[in-house]
Parts: C-alpha cells; sequence; structure tokens
C-alpha cells in the first residue's frame, strides 16, 4: 500500500476482480516440402503468395510445396510457417533434376496412371496415353560411312522387342528432326520441344527405360530411394524438419504435401510414406495444439484406399485427418490441369470456416476453391465404406461445385471422432493457457480461487453466445470448479492450484433424417 505523507486527493490504479481471456488464433498452418530456393529446416513465416515466391521461388515440376501453399492462401489461409528440407538427392535447388532415371524416376507416376518424362540429352520423352507393357528407347549411331555428327539412329521397344525404328534422325529443324518425325509416326513415345535457340547437341549413346501407366488394379513396384523419414521427421535441437516446428507455437495444423512427390519419384517407398506419417501424428500429440493433415498415395482406387487405410496406414489418432481423393488445379501459368494432393487446399477451408463461422464449425460442406476436377468420382456406396474408416472424402456434386464432405479424425474413440471437437478442445485449452498466466506466484486462496473461476467462465459463456457449446443455458453447456474441494491442503502445500472445467462442445449434423409419412385423406386436417 502507497503511504500519504501530507494531505490531498489521490488516485490510484487498482485491477479488477478477473482479467479477460482471448481466444487464440486457430488457423495458421505449417508445410514441409521441396522448394526451389530459400533456407533449410528453419520454420519460415509467409502471409501471402508473392512473399512465398521472393523468398522460396514459384512452382517445380514434380513437387507439390509451392501448390499446397498456394491453394491455402486460395482458399482463404492467410498465415503459414514453411519449412524446406532437402530431396535426398544431393541436387539442391534443381528439384527433379536427380529424381533417377527410368523406372525408379517415374514408377509412382505410373501408378498413378500419368506417363512420366524420361530426359535424354535436351529431351524430355513418354509413352503415349494408352500405352502399356515395358517401353525403351535406345539412341545408337547411324549406320554407314561418315554419317553427319548431329545425326542418330533411335530405336523403340516394348517388352524387349523392337516395334519403331528411325534410321537417320537429327537435332536440326527440317524434315528429319527428331522430334517431328517421332511425333508424327510413333505409336508409342512422344518428345516435348526442347525450346527455341540454336539446335541443340546430339543425345548421347544410351538405352532408358520409360515409366507407363499400370493397368487398372495392377500393383507396380516403387523403387526404395534415398530419402529417409529423418529427413522429415528433423530434429528439435537442430531446428530442422517436422522437429523444428516445436519452437513455432502458433501453428495449429501440419502438412507435408511433398512426402507424395518423394513417393511419385522413387525417393521414398510405401513403407516410408507411413513412417513419415506416422511421425508427423507424433509431432501433433507430442505438441497437443495441433491437427495433422494427411495426404493418401497417388493413384489408388475407393477399394485401394480403404484396404490401404486399415491394413497398412491403420493410425488411430484424434490429432490427425485423411482427405481423399486428389483434386485437379489449373497451372495459373498454363492452364494445364494436374492433380496434387489436396492437404493444402484442405488447410485453407480450415483457416476460412475458422474466420467465417468459428472453430466449433466441422470444416466440412465447404467448397474447395481453385478444385477443377479430382483423380475419383466417388460413389455413394464408395462413400459409404469410406467414412467409418475416417476418410473424409472430397466430392463433386452438380451444381454445388467440388466440397469437403467429411469431418472426422482417425481417432477409434467416439469421444474424439469429429475434427471441430478435437480443434475446439485445442482452441480453449490454449486460450485458457495464454489467458491466466498472471495466477501464477499470486497468493493462493480462496480470492485467487474465486478469481480464477469468474475469469474462465465469462470466457466460456462467449464461446457458448457464439453457439461453439451445446445447451440451452451457461449451466448446461459448461462447469468451472475451482475451490476448496478441488484444493486441499496438501496441494495447496505443494504450490498448486486446481481448476476443473467441464464443456459440452457441439457436434456436426453428420446424418440428417426426414421422416416422412403418407396420411390418408383428412387424417392431417386441423380442427378449427
Amino acid at each position: 500500500m502507497p503511504s500519504y505523507l501530507s494531505p490531498g486527493v489521490y488516485v490510484e490504479e487498482v485491477e479488477s476482480g478477473s482479467r479477460p481471456i482471448e481466444g487464440v488464433g486457430t488457423s495458421v498452418a505449417a508445410f514441409v516440402g521441396f522448394a526451389e530456393k530459400g533456407p533449410f529446416d528453419e520454420p519460415t513465416l509467409i502471409t501471402n503468395w508473392s512473399q512465398f515466391v521472393s523468398r522460396f521461388g514459384g512452382f517445380v515440376e514434380g513437387t507439390y510445396l509451392a501448390r499446397s501453399v498456394y491453394g491455402f492462401f486460395a482458399n482463404g489461409g492467410g498465415i503459414c510457417y514453411v519449412v524446406r528440407i532437402e530431396d535426398g538427392t544431393g541436387t539442391g535447388a534443381e528439384i527433379g533434376a536427380g529424381a533417377g532415371a527410368g523406372a525408379a524416376q517415374g514408377a509412382a507416376a505410373a501408378a498413378a496412371g500419368q506417363p512420366a518424362a524420361v530426359t535424354v540429352g535436351p529431351y524430355a520423352i513418354t509413352a503415349r496415353p494408352g500405352v502399356t507393357g515395358r517401353i525403351s528407347v535406345e539412341i545408337a549411331d547411324v549406320e554407314g560411312e561418315d554419317p553427319p555428327s548431329d545425326a542418330f539412329r533411335l530405336i523403340v521397344r516394348r517388352d524387349d522387342e523392337v516395334v519403331e525404328t528411325y534410321p537417320s534422325v537429327t537435332t536440326k529443324r527440317s524434315k528429319e528432326n527428331v522430334v517431328t518425325r517421332v511425333n508424327a509416326g510413333s505409336a508409342l513415345i512422344e518428345i516435348a520441344e526442347p525450346g527455341t535457340g540454336a539446335a541443340p547437341a546430339r543425345p548421347a549413346t544410351q538405352t532408358v527405360t520409360l515409366a507407363v501407366p499400370a493397368p487398372a488394379g495392377a500393383p507396380v513396384a516403387v523403387p526404395t530411394g534415398s530419402l529417409t523419414p529423418d529427413v522429415y521427421v528433423g530434429d528439435a535441437d537442430r531446428r530442422s524438419g517436422l522437429g523444428g516446428l516445436e519452437a513455432v507455437e502458433d501453428v495449429t495444423m501440419v502438412a507435408v504435401p511433398d512426402l507424395m512427390s518423394a513417393y511419385e519419384r522413387g525417393l521414398i517407398d510405401l513403407d516410408g510414406v507411413i513412417a513419415v506419417q506416422q511421425g508427423l501424428i507424433t509431432h501433433c500429440e507430442l505438441m497437443g495444439d495441433r491437427v495433422a493433415v494427411l495426404d493418401p498415395p497417388p493413384g489408388l482406387s475407393p477399394q485401394e484406399i480403404h484396404t490401404w487405410r486399415t491394413e497398412r496406414a491403420n493410425y488411430d489418432s484424434k490429432y490427425a485427418t485423411l482427405y481423399y481423393p486428389w483434386i485437379g488445379v489449373a497451372d495459373p501459368s498454363t492452364g494445364r490441369i494436374s492433380l496434387v494432393p489436396p492437404s493444402g487446399h484442405i488447410a485453407g477451408v480450415w483457416a476460412r470456416n475458422d474466420n467465417q463461422r468459428g472453430v466449433h464449425k466441422a470444416p466440412a460442406n465447404e467448397v474447395v476453391r481453385e478444385a477443377v476436377a479430382l483423380a475419383t468420382q466417388l460413389t455413394k456406396g464408395e462413400h459409404d465404406r469410406l467414412n467409418p474408416a475416417g476418410l473424409n472424402c472430397i466430392r463433386a456434386f452438380p451444381g454445388r461445385g467440388i466440397r469437403v464432405w467429411g469431418a472426422r479424425t482417425l481417432a477409434s474413440d467416439p469421444a474424439w471422432r469429429y475434427l471441430n471437437v478435437r480443434r475446439l478442445f485445442n482452441y480453449l485449452e490454449e486460450s485458457i493457457l495464454a489467458g491466466t498466466q498472471w495466477v501464477v506466484f499470486e497468493p493462493n486462496d480462496d480470492a485467487l480461487w474465486a478469481r480464477i473461476r469468474r475469469t474462465v467462465a465469462a470466457f466460456l459463456v462467449n464461446e457458448w453466445r457464439k453457439g461453439a457449446l451445446f445447451g440451452l443455458t451457461p449451466d448446461e453447456a459448461f462447469y468451472v470448479k475451482c475451490d476448496r474441494e478441488t484444493n486441499p491442503p496438501e496441494s495447496v502445500d505443494l504450490g498448486q492450484v486446481i481448476c476443473e472445467i467441464g464443456v459440452a462442445p457441439v457436434k456436426p449434423a453428420e446424418f440428417v433424417v426426414f421422416r416422412l409419412s403418407q396420411l390418408t385423406s383428412g387424417s392431417g386436417a386441423v380442427d378449427e
């Protein structure tokens, strides 16, 4: 208390009985993946797409980090952290240049039903759509004496049998140009133009094997690559990978979209994919304030994704979600439609839902902006099988666009089945934790307990009024207990303050049932 030594009027500032709790943010995402440039293993705050481009570069063929961040902002996201990691090939920024050749370069893309390009000198060669079998291309010397230095022989084999031969083609722009000849006459392969400028050098003598789409349902072996799960999981002490995100407290959702690009490029196999996703789930469970947004492997049918989910990736966690299928988006620079994993766009949908409705609202029945197609058009029967397995489906509805049509976690516990319940509890816990730091080292008595009750109750009343809690009255929606019963003398002697809080979260209306009956004539009339 101040001492007053002379007559006069004095003004004192005193603290009120309670302090308001401010809700924490819920829409901060984190992405881990490959980028064209930028710092490695350092969580970097990004607030818009232009900032990402200036720091990490633009879209890179064969990777999904940039595309996912773009989808995040396009769907309403505002803040994210980006962690760039090495792709394991030792090529640095040249993503895609060192992914390997032949089947190792594109086996997973073939599994997805998409032919993968193989580089031969200045040319990118792909199998034509619909071609099956083992396709190889040989570059050989032209037969005869003293051939032109730019001329070479191109031989195309299917299943080790010669099918097409071009005895003398050239890199020069003429009627014998290799691109012109092959694209006009080959039924098996096509070659991309190397670009404008002087004629490129003749490719070296070599034989490459193309990755072609496998027949529907046929298993495709994906080679084990050099990218280990530890690259993604990282280390908290070195601030690398997911471990680097442990120092960032405001992250609420985490995605690793380039896990799938590594799988497509043969840098990691399915066991590695599962190991990384399990590491991501472990990270979210350890932090307790964020949820993992998982992607499925590419090219899986509804039957295959159900088998993969229930038999291989049988995760059981209230801190993880899984969305299916991949979505088709248009490249802003070329307009070409390509399939991308959905996690980045889904994170943006979560952020938009939080800003418009609140974290208590399930982020479902929401349009996926920028999506123009789906890898798989699901039927209701297929959805009926996937939804109980915890797969949140993305579906296209006539006249209503492409929408998120699921809001479940991967938990087997019914209490944590719905995503909005998990995220609401994360929000309440973090908000109360941040808003009650003033309690530490206060006198541990009845007056303090009363102030805690008033502070927490005032916060929960506001959340109830927003529709986040279930009940007609605050007494039905929550309770706060902090008194002599929760704080016996032995806990007070230990310096502990124990406050017990119970809340009734709202659950989403996942199954809406209207019961209609046919009335006989006159039975529905109302007497007046």
